[in-house]
């Protein structure tokens, strides 16, 4: 098996940015239409040339065993990038490959339905993570005691704070046995016994030669989980190398 578990080459993300006409009455939509129909069709666009790199240019590889974080000011491209390793996107340009079975930890809520309640959620959550419903079966009770739920565990997800959403991800996540465990901010959510819970668990997975990419603006997090860090900055990769190397140029830069 190769020693590889995540692989990115030159790997950039663009998006187009447009003027958004929203809010504006239907006399004036249709008469945009009539005057000037390609221009309608294609709003004139803000930004340099119409587009702005999330990523760009950004390559690197991680070893399986390996606890890397993400580092970076909003807006850097850190999550983006999660998204394309989890194949939620795809990249504009580059190549991305993941060699294992991921478990990704991205957004709160996310892959949640809110009109069903906590108990169909983990069903339904757990189907788009790839688990079948005989493992979801057989770990639903382990899910829901992790994630101290069992007193809401029918009532619809609608109703729960973006904490209970987080421990319901977190836990589904978690007993879906990944190889590579990709998590944004997911430990930051909860009050303070749910989050040291959290990084017990996290701690199992490395003792089991998990592979974890971690995006946290928590330093001491960092410093605790992992050992290497890649800084993004704009969308671009700024430095790679030990977690304290890394976080010391990061806050340099940012004490400026």
């Amino acid at each position: 098996m190769s020693a590889c578990a995540i692989r990115a080459e030159r790997i950039g993300k663009r998006f187009r940015i447009g003027r958004s006409y929203a809010g504006r009455g239907i006399h004036e939509a249709i008469d945009r239409w009539v005057k000037h129909p390609l221009r309608a069709a294609h709003p004139p666009a803000s930004g340099t040339n119409g587009f702005l790199w999330a990523l760009k240019d950004v390559s690197f590889e991680v070893n399986r065993g390996e606890v890397v974080a993400l580092v970076g000011s909003n807006g850097a491209g850190k999550s983006v990038l999660l998204k394309i390793l989890s194949r939620i996107t795809a990249p504009s340009e580059g190549r991305a490959e993941v060699f294992g079975h991921v478990g990704p930890l991205l957004e709160v809520g996310a892959g949640f339905h809110p009109e069903l309640n906590g108990r169909e959620n983990v069903y339904f959550n757990g189907a788009i993570l790839g688990m079948t419903r005989e493992h979801i079966r057989r770990k639903f009770d382990e899910i829901v005691a992790f994630s101290e739920l069992e007193a809401f565990i029918q009532t619809p997800i609608k109703l729960y704070s973006s904490g209970m959403r987080m421990r319901l991800a977190f836990s589904v996540a978690v007993h879906l046995e990944p190889e590579i465990l990709l998590i944004d901010e997911a430990l930051a959510v909860g009050d303070a016994a749910f989050r040291v819970k959290c990084r017990r668990k996290i701690a199992e997975f490395i003792a089991h030669g998990c592979t974890l990419m971690l995006v946290s603006h928590d330093s001491a997090i960092v410093a605790e989980i992992c050992r290497r860090a890649i800084w993004l900055q704009h969308g671009r990769m700024i430095q790679d190398g030990q977690v304290a190397d890394v976080l010391a140029s990061y806050r340099a830069q940012e004490g400026k």
